[in-house]
């Protein structure tokens, strides 16, 4: 929102296109103009989701931008497709390579050849790690030129300020998460069953969306049976999670691989210490023992032991892990670095037109 609110101030007329959902009013009350568009966020089939090409080839059509902005694989890979058969320039954000990259299988192979396909046509591509950058320089999905990196989507350091430090006298983990496999939910909760057996006494919270329709969502009598067994505080879905994150001691993300999730700069700009996988995207948060923990990639032991390593941390430990979390949200995840870069890249195109 504060990214559409500079652009507008710029005096940019700007056209949002997404589903329509609880965020599209506040789109169109800040100035813009929404189309409404049909895509299964959830879906991998090539096939089906190549009718998205001719949705957006519409759209663009209609409203003739100078520019498209892209976020996310979809859009990333079809609105690419459809913008360079109306010669529109497009600047494209990979916030996350999902289960593309992770897998070796014919999806994941037609996935990299649109990728090929599409990226070639984009005046720009912003990464939201360097390890993905890297990884699409070195298959040839993209040109060397056309990169940059982006510290993620930046974060609101006004609207998520550092809180005082108030350790709980039952010491809380909070996991914030959508409840799929791929961010390491399950390992999560074996994580947590072996702590409560080994005796450790702790609030262990969770707090996201379930999403059973999902292809790797986790079926909603399971998590039902984690709820009434004790094993977690389920805290269901919030537009703000602030008070959350100010109740808890630690947030937990131990995800297969990120673009540079943003509840761990949520946490560690509210100056909470955090507990991460080591793998792209949350090692760019997370420096092990000076704002948190980094795990082993689908450990649930490690997980455990570095959950029980953190709850056993002096308070003071505790409070300079918050306090370097701050800090390096300062010096590096600042959104207003994110909006330059966006406003630059607009400019270049502009002076290249």
């Amino acid at each position: 929102m504060n990214f559409i609110q500079s652009l507008l101030k710029q005096g940019y007329e700007v056209h949002t296109i997404a589903p329509e959902d609880a965020y599209t009013p506040l789109i169109r009350q800040a100035g813009c103009t929404h189309h409404k568009v049909k895509m299964d966020s959830r879906g991998a089939n090539p096939i089906k989701d190549s009718a998205l090409i001719v949705e957006l080839y519409s759209i663009y059509r209609k409203v003739k931008p100078d520019v498209i902005l892209h976020y996310t694989i979809k859009p990333n890979v079809y609105g690419t497709i459809a913008a360079a058969l109306l010669g529109i320039p497009v600047i494209n954000n990979v916030c996350g390579l999902g289960t593309v990259f992770l897998k070796d299988n014919l999806v994941s192979a037609i996935a990299i050849f649109l990728y090929r396909l599409s990226f070639r046509f984009a005046s720009k591509v912003f990464f939201q790690n360097p390890d993905d950058q890297k990884l699409f320089v070195e298959k040839k999905l993209v040109l060397p030129n056309a990169v940059d990196t982006l510290p993620g989507s930046g974060i609101d350091l006004t609207k998520f300020q550092p809180t005082s430090f108030k350790r709980n006298e039952k010491f809380t983990f909070l996991l914030i998460s959508r409840l799929i496999t791929d961010k390491g939910v399950i390992e999560f909760i074996d994580a947590v069953k072996k702590l409560k057996s080994n005796g450790v006494d702790a609030h262990f919270q969770v707090l996201g969306a379930m999403d059973p329709l999902h292809k790797r969502g986790i079926k909603v009598d399971l998590i039902a049976e984690w709820i009434n067994t004790g094993t977690i505080e389920y805290l269901g879905t919030t537009n703000d999670v602030r008070e959350f994150i100010k109740n808890a001691d630690c947030v937990v993300l131990p995800s297969y691989r990120e673009g540079t999730p943003r509840t761990l700069l949520e946490a560690a700009s509210s100056s909470k210490p955090i507990i991460a996988t080591d793998v792209p995207g949350c090692n760019n948060v997370v420096e092990h023992n000076i704002n948190g923990f980094l795990c082993k990639l689908k450990d649930a032991d490690d997980l455990a032991d570095k959950m029980k390593a953190m709850a056993a941390l002096s308070d003071e430990k505790l409070q300079q892990f918050g306090t370097n979390g701050r800090a390096k949200m300062e010096a590096e995840y600042d959104e207003s670095l994110v909006i330059n870069k966006y406003l630059a890249a607009l400019v270049e195109l502009k002076q290249a037109s």
